[in-house]
């Protein structure tokens, strides 16, 4: 009797032995359900088409695109607001459903749980960030604390719970950095060269016939003093490009011959600086085809030294701006992007109109073969620059 006891044991071991391996490897494989999201995290999806599914985004080895997404979990009737700075026509889809479009250029704060159907079940909803002409700016994405209105008569907790701060543009460190580099260079050139500093920067000859402003047309215009100014103005109008999100790199050659992601912010800044200076200092040579062509070669370099004295005391300003844009971007991102593109603007046709009155003084501008070079040389530029760089919203 007890051997059959003790045989009916071993049988009933052997048997749960057989049966562990399989229940391990079943559980071992079997797919863990997705963690829930309360609200939004750093983590965006895109959309990989080769394998027709959605990866996760990664700002150093994949290129910007247009959509992200992430997966929530919304319950309706349970507030889940979010906040951004959006730029026009930014969209916000819901399980491939619109329901938000912006605008204007501003901050908003978008409760996703009254955007969905009254009858949508509760449980994990695709949000899809799209911007249909750049680079949505994700950094800006955060969940918002939801204000709880006091009841009548209750009096308010002596201290308030602490908030959190709400995130500065992603290379606001970087931004501080190079405007330091820009201030320390200023003041370093304006004590060593002091006489060339001041041909430059010398605000009562903006528009009259100063003594030193005719100095600095009769002087060499390559010279090291103008080339370190030039290289000042490059990286200050960089950092202006990147700071208010003009996407030069949506320009279809420039994205295939220069691939920067868009986290990598001091990569860009260097980028934008070399375009900017490449463009300032090759613009001798594209004056000098043109002084060929329309046969006004006497005209080409009066014009290229007040083109480079215009635009260096212009760009003593946009540090100024990107002050401004440091300190108010997050409270007032539409006031600040209209200043920003009004300097930008006024930069632009500034340097048109005193180029114009330049060459005015030396031969008159009525005749319409002089007329027509000029709308050559800084009027058609100057078109295409305000379309690339201020309207692009």
């Amino acid at each position: 009797m007890r051997n059959s006891y003790y045989l009916f044991v071993c049988l009933l071991w052997l048997c749960g032995l057989r049966l562990v391996p399989a229940t391990a490897q079943a559980a071992e494989y079997r797919p863990l359900p997705p963690a829930p999201r309360a609200g939004l995290t750093a983590d965006w999806l895109i959309f990989d088409e080769p394998r027709n599914r959605l990866v996760l985004y990664l700002p150093d080895y994949h290129r910007p695109a247009y959509a992200y997404y992430q997966w929530l979990t919304i319950r309706p009737g349970k507030g889940l607001p979010v906040r951004f700075t959006a730029r026009e026509k930014l969209s916000l889809f819901l399980d491939n459903r619109l329901v938000f479009t912006a605008r204007v250029p501003a901050s908003y704060t978008v409760d996703l749980s009254s955007l969905l159907p009254a009858d949508s079940p509760a449980g994990p909803h695709l949000l899809c960030v799209w911007q249909p002409d750049a680079t949505p700016d994700l950094a800006s994405f955060s969940n918002a604390v939801p204000v709880v209105a006091a009841k009548p008569g209750a009096a308010l907790p002596a201290s308030l719970a602490a908030q959190p701060r709400p995130r500065g543009h992603q290379g606001q460190n970087v931004f501080v950095g190079f405007l330091l580099l820009i201030g320390l260079c200023y003041g370093g050139l304006r004590a060593t060269y002091q006489p060339g500093f001041t041909r430059i920067y010398q605000l009562e000859g903006l528009w009259g016939k100063g003594a030193a402003e005719q100095d600095f047309l009769i002087k060499p215009t390559l010279t090291w003093l103008n080339l370190v100014l030039v290289l000042l103005f490059s990286l200050s109008f960089a950092l202006l490009l990147v700071a208010i999100h003009t996407n030069i790199q949506s320009i279809v050659i420039l994205r295939r011959l220069f691939d920067v992601a868009e986290s990598a912010i001091m990569v860009r800044v260097l980028l934008y600086t070399l375009l900017v200076a490449g463009f300032v200092l090759g613009k001798y040579l594209f004056l000098e085809l043109l002084g060929y062509i329309f046969d006004v070669t006497e005209l080409v370099t009066i014009q290229y030294r007040e083109f480079i004295r215009t635009i260096l005391f212009m760009g003593l300003f946009l540090p100024v701006v990107m002050l401004l844009y440091l300190g108010l971007n997050q409270r007032l991102p539409e006031t600040v992007l209209w200043v920003s593109n009004g300097v930008v603007s006024l930069l632009l046709v500034g340097t048109l109109l005193r180029v114009a009155r330049t060459l005015h003084r030396k031969t008159s501008l009525l005749n319409l073969h002089l007329f027509s070079y000029l709308c050559a040389t800084e009027v058609i530029p100057l078109i295409i620059l305000l379309k690339l760089i201020v309207f692009t919203y």
